[in-house]
């Protein structure tokens, strides 16, 4: 692992030259590879399924797991889409000239060596690699066990790809040993090798690399999405958008995991949006007041509205109101993406304004909470902290900046 990071190292000094014609040029050939070498990578990731149903891997954790013929393509678009976007590096920030004529410009700049820790999806090799490459900076991936042939199989791709284009193969570097103490290293920053950690994982995870880490950490530790029926709720939408939210894919982290119903409205829209998500096979747990339209509900307790699923089960509560809705999510969210459906812009711009999420939305589903969706091509994860970079983190949000400054001769009196 120490030899793992002096390499990474010494391949930042390269990748933070590189034109960014260079590095889209290797993301383009690492997109065509991708779709060469879907057999390949689609019989590993077959191997990898087979090994964790045997082992008992819940339903959540396979459809992470699972890569078919599409999502390989998506892999390989959102590649393609990254390196059409503009080049992050090199971006003037700002720039001003002082009295004494000094030029001071502040610039954008690789962060250096990022090492990523993530569970069950294996997009994120390809993801992660992508966005680090566009924005020249090295990564050090560290995948699941669960993954770890399709992790390789991919990987193998980025490696010849690299080597085709006479690049460090230390430029993407792969963990494939399984044993946890490996993150313990990264965790303690590879002496000194390691710029930034960015967890991409479960609860546990997550928890464990923010206690730990000796290196700063971008990450968020849980997903507890909102989405809030107002009371002027246009009944459609409010059907639509909360059975999306909640069950395209219960297992992702942008999925609602807590609806909230205007009281004046539950035995109307509100009953109509419960049934739609009971029907669609989702286990719901209410308060009283939903309990007494929907008995067939089960009882929600407190812990409910702290509870991250990621499975077909979502907690339901009646609201009084916008400030009641904004009240909960501030109590029990995790800051990352909040929902109101509505036809009143005014209250809608009070939820957006008041609730302080790395992504908050009107009249959508919380599943558009990806780096993708926003046109970014991919992210490799969700920021909530407050520092740095918030919501999905694409190639600007992988640079930092340095003050770069042009004199002429002067000295300081």
């Amino acid at each position: 692992m120490s030899a793992l990071g002096v390499e990474a190292r010494l391949a930042a000094r390269i990748m933070r030259q590189l034109s960014g014609e260079v590095r889209n040029n290797v993301l383009r050939r690492l997109a065509r590879r991708l779709r060469d070498d879907a057999p390949a990578i689609l019989s590993a990731n077959a191997d990898d399924l087979s090994e964790s149903r045997r082992n008992g891997a819940s339903t959540a954790v396979l459809d992470r797991l699972a890569l078919d013929g599409n999502r390989i393509e998506a892999m390989a678009r959102g590649i393609d889409e990254i390196a059409e976007l503009p080049d992050p590096v090199g971006r003037v920030l700002a720039q001003w000239r002082r009295p004494n004529g000094l030029d001071i410009s502040r610039v954008a700049t690789p962060i250096g060596v990022i090492g990523i820790i993530y569970e069950s999806r294996p997009n994120v090799t390809a993801d992660a690699a992508a966005l680090c490459l566009k924005s020249g900076n090295v990564c050090i991936l560290r995948g699941g066990s669960e993954a770890i042939r399709t992790n390789g199989a991919i990987h193998d791709a980025i490696a010849s790809v690299l080597a085709q284009s006479e690049l460090p193969a230390s430029a993407v570097g792969l963990v494939r040993n399984t044993d946890r103490a490996v993150v313990g290293h990264m965790l303690a920053g590879l002496d000194g090798a390691l710029d930034l950690i960015i967890p991409r994982g479960g609860k546990s995870l997550v928890a464990r690399v923010q206690a730990e880490a000796r290196v700063p950490v971008l990450a968020h530790l849980e997903g507890i999405c909102h989405v809030y029926v107002h009371v002027k709720a246009d009944p459609a939408k409010a059907c639509a958008i909360a059975l999306n939210a909640k069950m395209r894919r219960t297992g992702v982290c942008g999925a609602a995991e807590t609806l909230l119903i205007d009281r004046e409205v539950l035995s109307g829209v509100g009953v109509a949006v419960l049934r739609e998500l009971r029907d669609a096979g989702c286990e719901i747990r209410g308060d009283d007041s939903v309990r007494a339209v929907l008995p067939a509900s089960k009882a929600a307790t407190e812990e409910d509205w702290r509870t991250e699923y990621l499975d077909a089960i979502i907690a339901v509560k009646a609201v009084d109101g916008v400030e009641d809705a904004i009240g909960h999510i501030e109590t029990f969210g995790s800051h990352h993406t909040e929902s109101i459906i509505t036809e009143d812009a005014a209250t809608a711009e009070r939820f957006l304004a008041a609730l302080d999420s790395a992504i908050v939305m009107w009249n959508a589903s919380t599943q558009f909470a990806d780096g993708g969706e926003f046109g970014m091509g991919a992210e490799i994860g969700i920021g909530t902290g407050k520092l740095h970079a918030r919501g999905p983190v694409g190639v600007e949000q992988l640079t930092t900046f340095k003050y770069v400054v042009r004199g002429v001769g002067q000295v300081r009196p």
